[in-house]
């Protein structure tokens, strides 16, 4: 086994999007983060930070990852498809060739948190038919393992020869989604698949991954390995743990398309001004 050094840290920094809905922005498109594109966290008690929700608007080409930690929120999209989120629930959207929805909250105080992550479709994937599938906070295993307490949305978590599959399976990347709850001075192994890429984002308290000690609202881009040494010291930390293969095909994006060419952005804009981004 090789443990995974902390290659680069980064630093959410605050934004606003949708109607004007408060974020921290952890990650925005960077080439060698491949294949994620994006990672938002959504965090506020003040309901004038998310009240607007994110009203009606397009996607093409990638996928959405929905995980939330307290809250509700309501998908609706150009299909007539609903689904409520609330707390502990998440949604895998695969945007394809094209989806309208929105996002709005259905509260109109108390706390509002969760991510959106953005997951890159290789080239032969970006203009199949869209679909969804909404996960209620049971469908997603929550596993003991020693000091961790690991929730699965996504991929496979090994510990002590046993294996935990998450409801999302069967993705081309491969995608590995973990909400690693550690205790106070609590460890973790995890391994991870050695050509993937793999990140981890601390959200609750400071952590240990690798040699590199990590605040709160850090993301550490890992090197090369095939797992992941987590810690917490004095306080419990709670982190995403995500990986996912590479595609390492040309990516170009303009708002909500993510495509191979300048030419099939092109192409995007002019289908939804059209009406026929999701025929």
């Amino acid at each position: 086994m090789q443990t995974r050094s902390v290659a680069r840290m980064l630093r959410g920094q605050p934004a606003s999007d949708g109607g004007g809905v408060r974020l921290n922005r952890v990650l925005s498109f960077q080439p060698d983060i491949d294949p994620f594109l994006m990672l938002d966290e959504f965090n506020s008690a003040n309901a004038d930070d998310y009240i607007a929700g994110f009203p009606s608007h397009p996607h093409r080409g990638f996928e959405t990852v929905t995980y939330m930690l307290e809250g509700r929120m309501l998908h609706e999209d150009h299909a007539g498809n609903s689904g409520l989120l609330v707390g502990g629930g998440a949604q895998w959207m695969t945007a394809g060739r094209g989806i309208i929805h929105s996002e709005m909250p259905q509260q109109e105080a108390g706390g509002m948190r969760g991510f959106q992550l953005w997951i890159n479709l290789p080239a032969a994937e970006k203009m199949k038919p869209a679909h969804y599938r909404d996960l209620a906070p049971e469908e997603i295993p929550t596993v003991s393992a020693g000091d961790a307490r690991v929730r699965v949305v996504a991929g496979r978590f090994e510990h002590d020869g046993l294996t935990t599959t998450g409801p999302i399976n069967g993705i081309s990347t491969d995608p590995l989604f973990l909400d690693v709850n550690l205790a106070a001075g609590g460890r973790l192994e995890l391994p991870v698949p050695a050509a993937h890429t793999a990140l981890v984002y601390v959200f609750v308290g400071n952590a240990t991954v690798g040699d590199r000690d990590l605040a709160t609202g850090h993301l550490a881009i890992t090197g090369e390995g095939d797992t992941i040494a987590l810690a917490a010291e004095q306080m419990p930390a709670r982190m995403l743990v995500l990986a996912g293969r590479p595609l390492r095909e040309p990516m170009v994006h303009y708002g909500p398309f993510v495509m191979n060419t300048r030419a099939e952005i092109e192409q995007a804009l002019t289908d939804y001004q059209s009406g026929r981004l999701t025929a």
